[in-house]
């Protein structure tokens, strides 16, 4: 009895103490952060009996790597201005192609053997308090130290990736240090509005009140799907709305984020790609029947401690497969279901483990589609004979060798690679070197 009213009188009085660093902490006003990630990633050998296009190609390695400077200054109280240079060099496997559950979301639909510079992020946060207590924040890349009101609104409005507000996981949502693939750190079927590197521009707004969260936004799509060029004045538009909780569950934290997107701009049915194909001869192109269309989705993202160390995490998602993607891959639904251990017990706390399973699919008008040898944003084998369900497992290990320093062995293994059973399963193994300050 005495050892735990003594626990709970140091948890009162560190609560104390917490809440009244909350209110006095002085506010950043100006920070610089910087990040650097080298990515080299290989696959090995696997069943290949044709090729296309947009085909994974067996036996390749390759390497990309980014340097980011996170630069922010607050002008006035509760506001944010950040930019976010960034020096990008290298390719995915097969130049980012071949799997719709991509291996490396350090990769970009832009590959480049020289190094060029991207101004990735300008964007403006206002943080407008609404009582409900004070907060500690941590002074942290995009996010200026200091506290703010527990119940608050949130603009924010520039350039800056929908992934940054939306979808986000603690467990699975950070290719620099967690999983790699695309559809475990965000929701495969969300086909959120960017250009080539995963950015956009736009607005959000965030209510925070207790435990829940509302969230909109209105974002530019790219001029042409998969484009490096965004649109500007929302000529081509997304829509995307979500709500949170935050919960305790034996004592534990976990939340639950359901989330809705509309897509409106110049989007081609496959049923229409292929009847116009059948009709004027050629090859089947989704550019003769583009109209103006709208094309939905939606999402649940769930995360949940269960000890100390342990956090389990899942997702699923679902949206319109009769109308092409547009901005981010070919995935019409998806599930994951992951979990990530902190190495605490074994004397590693700075290290982490990750495992996640995928499973992800496409329409039956997808399917077609792809079997007449249409292409996709990332897959299109020239034919789909022998269709199914793109399988993928990853596992992690990452290795906190100082705080500023990480090293991580990852593995994939992905069974019918862009839904094609007559190619694979491959084989991918990565290495992953990750520095920031």
């Amino acid at each position: 009895m005495i050892r735990i009213v003594s626990r709970a009188a140091l948890c009162g009085l560190f609560l104390v103490a917490r809440a009244a660093f909350a209110q006095d902490a002085p506010p950043e006003d100006f920070a610089i952060h910087g990040q650097a990630t080298l990515v080299a990633q290989g696959v090995g050998g696997f069943a290949s009996p044709y090729i296309g296009p947009n085909s994974l190609t067996p036996r390749q390695v390759r390497e990309t790597t980014d340097v980011t400077a996170f630069i922010g200054a607050r002008p006035w109280n509760g506001g944010e201005l950040w930019v976010n240079p960034e020096i990008d060099q290298g390719f995915g496997l097969s130049n980012t192609l071949g799997v719709a559950g991509f291996p490396s979301a350090e990769a970009y639909k832009v590959g480049k053997a020289e190094p060029y510079f991207r101004l990735q992020r300008v964007f403006f946060r206002q943080t407008i308090g609404l009582g409900g207590g004070r907060e500690a924040v941590a002074g942290v890349a995009n996010q200026l130290g200091g506290s703010r009101a527990v119940d608050r609104v949130v603009l924010t409005i520039g350039k800056f990736g929908v992934g940054d507000v939306f979808d986000t996981n603690p467990y699975a949502h950070d290719p620099r240090g967690d999983f790699l693939n695309w559809s475990a750190v965000d929701t495969g079927s969300f086909d959120y509005a960017a250009d080539a590197w995963g950015y956009t521009t736009g607005l959000a707004a965030e209510l925070y009140r207790g435990d829940w969260t509302l969230r909109t936004g209105l974002f530019n799509l790219s001029t042409v799907p998969n484009g490096e060029r965004l649109e500007h004045g929302f000529g081509q538009y997304q829509l995307d709305a979500e709500v949170e909780h935050r919960h305790s569950l034996a004592g534990r934290p976990g939340s639950v984020r359901v989330g809705f997107f509309r897509n409106r701009g110049n989007f081609s049915r496959f049923d229409e790609a292929l009847a116009y194909a059948a009709a004027n001869g050629g090859a089947v192109d989704p550019s003769f029947t583009r109209r103006r269309m709208t094309r939905v989705g939606g999402y649940m993202n769930m995360d949940q401690a269960l000890t100390d160390t342990l956090g389990l995490f899942a997702r699923i998602g679902v949206s319109d497969g009769s109308i092409e993607p547009y901005d981010f891959t070919d995935i019409d639904r998806t599930a994951q279901l992951g979990a990530s251990l902190n190495g605490r017990n074994w004397g590693r706390a700075q290290d982490r483990v990750g495992l996640a399973l995928i499973a992800n699919g496409i329409s039956a008008e997808h399917r077609r589609y792809l079997a007449a040898g249409g292409l996709g944003v990332l897959v299109g084998d020239g034919k789909l004979p022998n269709a199914g369900a793109e399988e993928i497992a990853e596992a992690y290990y990452d290795v906190g060798l100082t705080r500023a320093l990480a090293v991580t062995l990852d593995a994939q293994f992905v069974e019918n690679p862009g839904y094609n059973r007559d190619r694979g399963p491959a084989e991918i193994l990565a290495l992953r070197v990750h520095g920031a300050f």
